[in-house]
């Protein structure tokens, strides 16, 4: 039954809409109102219920979802303002929960970031945000296929066992440690030192993650300079009104995965909590490749009004893995689960605070401030080959032992320890601009961020046994080649600003701004050792080696936003770049590469210019090109004696396309059911890299590292009441690993398994999701169903030196528990 009266007549109508519960007449707050025509979802704020402004004389076609409750679908015609209540019919009968949830995926699965978002701006720029709970994935092991199936252009290292680690990157970036990325949790850094080391060793499990937000290209300067863009892992929350959450997930897979994720949420008045335990371990798919990780992540809040809000969140994540090494090309191609290292180890301990404080000072005024702490480190010891020999080839270098079979030589220890605060604070200002209509608003945003780490790094002989032993033992090999000790105070104060001015209701301008001020600084001591030509030591000698670099620069971008129609959005962006170059790597004695000490930071400038939109609720789109130009690159090439020596390399350019089209095609041929679900999607990337300028010789002209020409994904999901099915294809054409694009080095050759392209490869990934009951689900799937023999990354480093191969077919099963109860009473 619908009763609406008016309140007042203008040429811009607001809707509110009030939801009850059939039978009880009690009032439902938990629910979500999709726009069918803007492509836009609403939940209540308060008990005000959803507001919806709409210009008057135009139909409304919403749908609106509530756990429990059957979807209504509602066609208003709105002439002013009005309330409207509705009533939810209860679920009498326990079908189509699974395929309600499949259908708000055609809505919600993935969609772009607002204009603005709590105290953010994302106008004009290239953003996506993914629903976890919505994908068809194994998300028991972080599959990054999978989750991010949709966002076209992400290149992946498919290496990380268990899926501990997230190696992710776009438009010829290096995925290692997703490290190009501004990679956040909640809206606060989460990677080791966002300056000197801005690897993510830390990434939540999937279970947890309510949505990933990604902003790519010409970033938002709002969140830092680096090339590849944001991304934010959201995670799950307590209820939104007064009730619990209980979640349990348990999964099993090949190769002995056991993974175990259980949450427990509550909303009691103004007080939240929300909490998770997730235990994951596994024998992994080659030899010495083991693995165990605990993480646990705690959250209190505190609302003291509508307005203001208070939440303490803290994160604590540990792991141990055995790392069995990279490979030479032969040795992939004849068993890719064999190894050759048992002796490689590496452990991560994560504890990570955060304080986030949110008020709206009035309604066009809001404020924000969080502030985080980051106390981590992590350890990596193993034979890589000898350090003292870089001209012979590390992956082939034997690890020696006696006659006993017990190794000769100790093992290679690097410690990493970081300790950084953070603190950015934003304010958010809503107005209109004199000459422009009142319905569309400007905003504009300011804010600072002071960042201080004081993190050290330690290397030097590790023990001879065979265990996880990361004690240092230079008091019995004080002549072991690679000995450092540094710490690395950074310092960085940001002040930025963006802001969106609507010149009408379809043009807006988006400038922004970013000004750095960075001082780094390596302190502390390495051993320089010289040998005889029997390998006895000639001298021992302690070098100091201090550094202070003070930058102090600007960084601008433009974006323009368009809309031709209400249902889509032209755009373009350019904004400048920058990304330091880090002490931490260049004091890491490495067997496989030398540091050229001259090494100086990255710069440059990246260009978006896309059409995205949606027609009706059958078809939606995102079609892109874009340019980064990339100055003082950074990469790897030989020297006239055969080292490999990472410094700068030259200048070069990115450009390409991509584009992202989903399809529902029971929607398209107008089929009203909720029995049948059938959509489709492809996700395409095309991509051309060059060198412009160099120094260096078999340089200009080559194509870059880490940019396959073609990168495709496309899906297939099908549903027919409580069981949706999903079919995914992946294919990803060849890319080279190095600047001079060499060829796969001839067996023997000391270059084997170091350089050379990754090949080709296709995949077919298959899951399925059952609803058993109200309570409980299954989850099943079969990744690289074909058993292709492929993989991604050639290590320099860890965790090889040589070929990381990738998993060959594996299956997963997961058991899903959740019971939820977060209807308000009142």
């Amino acid at each position: 039954m619908l009763i609406t009266y008016s309140v007042s007549v203008s040429s811009q109508a607001t809707v509110s809409l009030k939801a009850t519960d059939s039978l009880s007449e009690v009032a439902v707050l938990d629910y979500e109102v999709f726009d069918i025509i803007a492509g836009r979802s609403y939940r209540p704020s308060d008990e005000k219920g959803v507001l919806i402004n709409s210009p008057t004389g135009q139909t409304l076609r919403l749908v609106v979802f509530s756990f429990q409750y059957k979807t209504l679908n509602l066609n208003l015609s709105i002439e002013k303002d009005t309330s409207i209540y509705i009533t939810l019919e209860p679920l009498s009968e326990m079908i189509n929960e699974v395929l309600i949830s499949a259908k708000r995926k055609e809505f919600f699965a993935l969609r772009n970031l607002d204009e603005v978002e709590g105290t953010a701006i994302y106008s004009a720029k290239k953003t996506e945000r993914v629903f976890v709970d919505d994908m068809l994935a194994n998300k028991a092991t972080n599959n990054p296929r999978q989750l991010y199936a949709r966002v076209a252009g992400l290149n992946i290292f498919d290496a990380s066992e268990g899926g501990l680690q997230l190696n992710i990157a776009a438009r010829g970036l290096d995925p290692n440690r997703s490290a190009n990325f501004n990679t956040r949790q909640n809206g606060y850094d989460i990677s080791a030192d966002i300056l000197g080391y801005p690897e993510s060793y830390y990434t939540p499990p999937a279970e947890a993650i309510q949505e990933i937000q990604l902003v790519r290209g010409a970033a938002s300067l709002q969140y830092g300079t680096q090339f590849g863009g944001l991304v934010n892992f959201k995670l799950k929350e307590a209820p939104r009104y007064d009730g619990f959450d209980i979640e349990s997930r348990q999964s099993t897979g090949s190769y002995g995965l056991f993974n175990s994720y259980n949450s427990y949420g509550l909303k009691n008045g103004g007080w939240s909590v929300f909490g998770y335990f997730n235990h994951r371990q596994g024998d992994g798919f080659r030899s010495n490749s083991g693995f165990e990780s605990n993480n646990l992540f705690a959250s209190i809040g505190y609302d003291f009004s509508d307005n203001t809000s208070l939440r303490l969140e803290h994160s604590y994540f540990h792991y141990l893995a055995q790392q069995a090494g990279g490979l030479t090309d032969e040795q992939f191609y004849a068993n890719p689960q064999q190894s050759i290292r048992e002796r490689n180890w590496f452990m991560v301990d994560w504890q990570l605070s955060a304080l986030k404080f949110k008020h709206q000072f009035t309604e066009s005024l809001n404020f924000s401030i969080d502030a985080s702490a980051l106390h981590a480190s992590r350890k990596a010891v193993g034979f890589r080959g000898d350090p003292g020999q870089l001209n012979v080839n590390p992956v082939t270098q034997l690890d020696e032992q006696n006659d006993r079979g017990e190794y000769i030589n100790p093992r290679d220890l690097i410690v990493g320890s970081f300790e950084n605060i953070s603190v950015e604070a934003r304010l958010l200002k809503q107005f209109g601009l004199p000459f422009v209509k009142a319905d569309a608003s400007s905003h504009i945003l300011a804010g600072v961020k002071y960042y201080n780490a004081q993190n050290e790094a330690l290397q030097g002989p590790g023990s001879q046994g065979v265990d996880a032993d990361f004690r240092i033992r230079n008091d019995i090999f004080p002549d072991y080649p690679s000995q450092s000790a540094f710490v690395f105070p950074n310092r960085n104060l940001a002040l930025f600003s963006e802001a969106i001015f609507k010149l009408s209701s379809r043009l807006s301008i988006s400038p922004g701004i970013r000004h750095e001020w960075i001082r780094t600084e390596s302190m502390g001591e390495y051993q320089r050792i010289v040998f005889d030509n029997a390998g006895n030591p000639l001298l021992n000698q302690t070098l100091e080696d201090n550094r202070i670099l003070n930058r102090r620069f600007t960084l601008f971008g433009l974006g323009i936003s368009y809309k031709p129609s209400k249902n889509s959005e032209v755009y373009s962006n350019v904004t400048e770049n920058y990304r330091s170059v880090t002490f931490s790597d260049i004091r890491v004695v490495n067997p496989s590469f030398i540091v050229d000490p001259d090494i100086r930071d990255e710069s440059g400038y990246s260009i978006d210019l896309g059409f995205r939109g949606r027609m009706a609720s059958a078809l939606s789109w995102d079609l892109s090109s874009f340019l980064i130009y990339y100055d003082d690159r950074i990469g790897i090439i030989f020297d006239d004696r055969a080292n490999r020596i990472r410094k700068n390399i030259g200048t070069a350019r990115i450009m390409g396309l991509e584009a992202l089209i989903q399809w529902n095609i029971i929607r398209s041929v107008k089929l009203e059911t909720t029995d049948y679900l059938f959509d489709a999607f492809i996700n395409m990337a095309f991509s051309d890299s060059k060198y412009l300028r160099s120094e260096e010789n078999n340089v200009v002209g080559k194509e870059l590292e880490f940019v396959p020409r073609y990168n495709l994904k496309a899906g297939l999901n099908f549903g027919y009441k409580d069981l949706v099915l999903g079919v995914l294809w992946t294919h990803v054409s060849s890319q080279f690993t190095d600047v001079e694009n060499s060829p796969v080095a001839m067996p023997g050759d000391q270059k084997s398994g170091l350089v050379g392209p990754v090949p080709a490869y296709d995949l077919i990934d298959v899951s399925a999701k059952w609803r058993l009951n109200s309570l409980l689900h299954l989850e099943a799937g079969i990744n690289n169903l074909a058993g292709s023999q492929y993989f991604t990354q050639r290590a320099i480093g860890y965790p090889g030196p040589g070929v990381i191969p990738s998993y060959d077919r594996n299956y997963y099963l997961t058991l899903s528990f959740n019971l939820s109860q977060s209807r308000s009473k009142s």
